[in-house]
């Protein structure tokens, strides 16, 4: 029996080489975010239909503080400011410099949840906790989850700053830096919208 060139030809591939994780990694965690921008437009789409739902309870108005809420939000822009000036310091290979930077992104991200955390703890003690009305539960479930996504973020961050510390800006502390720099950006862009839509919207109404 005979047989063809095409069957004893070995087999061409036009890839010779496996994809960069660098690309695959940056791809997988742009994908996160985009499931993570569902969760949060789920709970801003029931805030929209519960916010005015208050049960005869306090209203946005009534238990919202504004001017305590300006403090807030300022300690979480500025904590992204940093963390721009962290990556910066990256590029430069200055890690000492960068180090620091990510220290004080973290001590900002944490006064902000500190922040978070009194606000609930004082409109719960004035009877305004989540089990009062239908707008206080679908406040405190669209800030609360939007704080512990910052809690997540300063754990974070203090397990790459020892990584950093231990070994260094290899590729794979870079890769993951630049992730938690996304992360970060992306929750501050949440809180925008949940300062203006909750707090500012909720008072004005």
């Amino acid at each position: 029996m005979n047989t063809t060139v095409a069957d004893t030809a070995p087999s061409r591939f036009l890839c010779h080489e496996e994809p960069h994780a660098h690309s695959g990694t940056l791809l997988g965690f742009w994908l996160y975010l985009m499931s993570d921008c569902f969760i949060f437009a789920s709970l801003f789409a029931c805030y929209a239909v519960l916010g005015t739902s208050t049960a005869g309870g306090p209203s946005a108005a009534e238990v919202l503080d504004l001017p305590g809420l300006a403090v807030n939000t300022a300690l979480l822009l500025v904590s992204s400011v940093t963390f721009g000036f962290a990556m910066l310091e990256m590029a430069r290979k200055r890690q000492r410099a960068m180090l620091a930077w990510l220290a004080v992104s973290g001590l900002l991200a944490a006064g902000f949840v500190t922040l978070e955390i009194h606000e609930f703890a004082g409109m719960i003690a004035e009877g305004a906790g989540p089990d009062r009305s239908a707008f206080l539960s679908s406040f405190f479930t669209l800030v609360g989850t939007h704080g512990l996504h910052v809690s997540m973020g300063i754990l974070w961050l203090l397990v790459l700053m020892v990584q950093l510390g231990k070994f260094g800006l290899t590729e794979a502390n870079i890769r993951r830096l630049q992730c938690l720099s996304m992360f970060w950006h992306f929750l501050d862009l949440v809180w925008v919208g949940v300062f203006s839509f909750v707090y500012l919207a909720g008072v004005l109404r």
